[in-house]
């Protein structure tokens, strides 16, 4: 489950005087005890520069944005749609001291010359030990166009096989996050150990088309059942033997193909959900606010502020309807913020709108009403749940004991649950295990859990 504070990047032109801005400079904002880094990356252009910039611990690079004025050594930035205004004194070569404000909030941000290497010591370098192909395959239903990277042990011969389903959020074929590459890395590592493996960009991104705008899980369970065909035509493939890793929210679909297609030979839930969405996001909402140091008091009313906006959504009536509802209950919560702290009309009015969109989507709405419990009870499939213990996103306890009872109560006596002590929603092992510390860790993906998955994989297909 991926939330994202801000994105922002630049284009504009630049009258600078002698001073070259070329290349990246990077600063660090500030926001409630969170660092988060931002890098502006200028490029010279026959009228001024170029800029874009990226927000590394948010996974986003190179996000166009509104203009930029150099002038006298005076930095100035805005990004009006966002509210947002740079303004920087050049100081020397090497730095830039400015401000950062978006709306009514603002913080020191100053810039120095260069980019921090991000060091990922698991993620593989070609030229790989192994076969790697670039494909293509359609989901029939929709007749969307997907595109992936299929990995053989071998370019020839016959291997059991598996397919990589990404979490919430719109991700590459490595389910690129926060400067991470994870299926990248899984994908190389049951690839040296005999599997093959098909790992692919979600609809709309990359290479795959399709609009998500308007897709639900279900649309994005067709996907993954697209996946799945295409392997069987692969002769490289023995179609006995494919299986389906889901992270996240693909570990909310595996067990909806597993329900249907019985010739599904197993699957993989890393950090799946067990509960209905609307459960699994009010204790989701609590752990991390708990974990960032919110009292619970505080925690308390923001559960039944939770809730209430939830019961919204699931309601019945079109998603105009809903958007209705939901201004109206944003406006009447908006009135009881102090006056001396209230934002402008126009600020608040962006607000409320910005927020009804993200909550009111199609996507948002058949997840929080979705009870996973239902297909898990018709998953006959020999099934490994796997959870980290300091997972704040997908809580370790209470999806892992609610995965185990559903599959159980279908009958499903081939399932084995792991929790991993001190790894993190991304299986990374963690100290402060926010959400803000999953781009400051170098691993990527626990060697523990890689093992596990391949040995435990490695019997079902024998």
């Amino acid at each position: 489950m991926k939330k994202f504070f801000l994105l922002l990047v630049i284009l504009g032109s630049f009258s600078s005087f002698g001073q070259d801005l070329s290349g990246g400079w990077t600063g660090i904002l500030k926001i409630q005890g969170t660092e988060l880094p931002l890098v502006f990356n200028f490029t010279k252009t026959a009228t001024g520069y170029a800029a874009t910039m990226d927000s590394p611990k948010q996974g986003a690079k190179g996000i166009p944005v509104d203009a930029v004025t150099f002038s006298n050594q005076q930095l100035t930035i805005n990004v009006k749609a966002a509210g947002i205004k740079y303004t920087g004194e050049w100081k020397s070569t090497s730095e830039i001291t400015g401000t950062f404000s978006q709306g009514a909030f603002s913080a020191p941000l100053n810039l120095t010359k260069g980019v921090a290497e991000i060091i990922r010591p698991q993620e593989p370098k070609k030229p790989y030990s192994y076969y790697t192909e670039d494909v293509e395959f359609i989901n029939e239903i929709e007749k969307i166009g997907l595109a992936g990277t299929l990995s053989l042990p071998q370019k020839e011969g016959k291997f059991p096989a598996v397919i990589l389903i990404s979490g919430s959020g719109q991700q590459n074929r490595d389910s690129e996050i926060l400067g991470h590459k994870p299926f990248l890395v899984i994908a190389d590592y049951l690839t040296k150990n005999g599997f093959a493996v098909l790992r692919y960009d979600d609809r709309g991104v990359g290479a795959s088309k399709g609009n998500p705008t308007l897709s639900t899980s279900d649309d994005f369970a067709n996907d993954a059942a697209a996946a799945i065909a295409y392997l069987k035509t692969r002769k490289e493939v023995d179609s006995r033997k494919i299986g389906i890793i889901g992270h996240s929210e693909g570990g909310t679909i595996a067990p909806m193909l597993a329900a249907i297609d019985k010739n599904i030979a197993f699957i993989v839930l890393l950090a799946g959900t067990g509960v209905a969405g609307d459960e699994l996001l009010v204790d989701q909402n609590y752990q991390v606010g708990k974990i960032n140091g919110m009292t619970e008091e505080q925690l308390a009313a923001a559960k039944i502020t939770n809730q209430e906006i939830y019961a919204i959504v699931k309601g019945t009536g079109t998603l105009l309807e809903v958007k209705q509802n939901l201004t109206v209950y944003f406006q009447n919560a908006s009135a009881q913020i102090p006056q001396n702290e209230k934002p402008s009309k126009e600020e608040l009015d962006a607000s409320i709108k910005t927020n009804v969109n993200a909550i009111a989507s199609p996507w948002f709405r058949y997840f929080i009403s979705y009870d996973p419990r239902v297909n898990l009870k018709k998953v006959k499939c020999p099934v490994l749940v796997l959870n980290g213990e300091k997972d704040i996103q997908v809580s370790a306890k209470l999806n892992t004991e609610a995965i185990a009872k559903a599959l159980k109560e279908g009958g499903n006596k081939k399932v084995k649950v792991q929790i991993f002590p001190e790894l993190n929603h991304l299986f990374q092992h963690c100290k402060t295990c926010t959400v803000a510390e999953y781009s400051e860790i170098e691993e990527t993906f626990a060697p523990e859990v890689l093992k596990t998955m391949s040995d435990w994989m490695q019997e079902q297909v024998k």
